[in-house]
């Protein structure tokens, strides 16, 4: 699940509902072989229903901001 904080996760049994899914079929050619597979996607980790509830806010992965500057000196 993307952007899923470290210490949050599923069990195997928990219940998942997942309220508006993006459902995406991928098709991706490599190497002569054909790979094909639905994606599902969410806004976010707190939009899905795990066994009833909503997930804490530690679900949600704390954002990172990552800066570079490719014209600056070595």
């Amino acid at each position: 699940i993307y952007n899923a904080g470290p210490t949050w996760g599923l069990s195997v049994g928990d219940a998942l509902g997942i309220p508006e899914p993006l459902v995406t079929q991928h098709l991706h050619q490599h190497r002569g072989q054909t790979f094909s597979f639905l994606g599902i996607r969410v806004p976010s980790p707190l939009s899905l229903v795990v066994n009833g509830r909503r997930p804490p806010g530690s679900a949600l992965a704390p954002p990172r901001l990552a800066l570079s500057n490719p014209r600056a000196p070595p």
